[in-house]
């Protein structure tokens, strides 16, 4: 962080950030194709999300805060619902459009791969809608590499796009 910069600090996810959350997450389905989701979320609708994410285990939530504002989160859920894909989680990062730049992405994937050091996580997969150099920047530099793309996968604004994955072993 800039020394001109709010101080910024990263913790576990709570209740009281969902109106922060869905905002930040509502500003990326309105505004771009990193999420395929196509309609705005209310905090209501996203606490389940929020409460499926512990203050331990392998699928968390950290938030990333100044003294004034959310700058943004990172996630890890399940890559997929069968039992035998437990070990692997998929991660997610999502910062308030001020944040970016700053280096608050990569704090975030400090902590959230820290924390996971200690769990029973074997792989982790991002998947980056295309184009999107500043999220296949963050993840490389975190240890991912690229698995494969899927070509047209997903359809939003009226075109279809292509998801980079991802993969870091742990």
């Amino acid at each position: 962080m800039a020394d001109d910069q709010p101080e910024v600090q990263v913790r576990a996810g709570s209740e009281a950030d969902i109106d922060a959350l869905t905002e930040i997450y509502n500003h990326y389905v309105r505004e771009t194709a990193i999420t395929f989701d196509t309609v705005p979320w209310t905090p209501e609708q996203r606490l389940p999300w929020l409460r499926s994410h512990p203050e331990d285990g392998p699928h968390r939530l950290l938030v990333a805060h100044d003294a004034d504002r959310c700058l943004g989160y990172a996630t890890t859920g399940p890559f997929r619902p069968k039992a035998a894909y437990a070990p692997s989680v998929e991660v997610s990062v999502y910062l308030a459009p001020a944040a970016a730049g700053r280096g608050v992405g990569t704090l975030l994937y400090e902590h959230l791969f820290e924390v996971l050091a200690d769990e029973d996580v074997h792989r982790v997969y991002a998947g980056i809608a295309l184009p999107n150099e500043a999220s296949i920047r963050l993840h490389t530099r975190f240890g991912f590499r690229h698995a494969g793309t899927f070509t047209e996968v997903g359809r939003k604004f009226g075109r279809y796009w292509d998801v980079a994955w991802y993969q870091k072993d742990l």
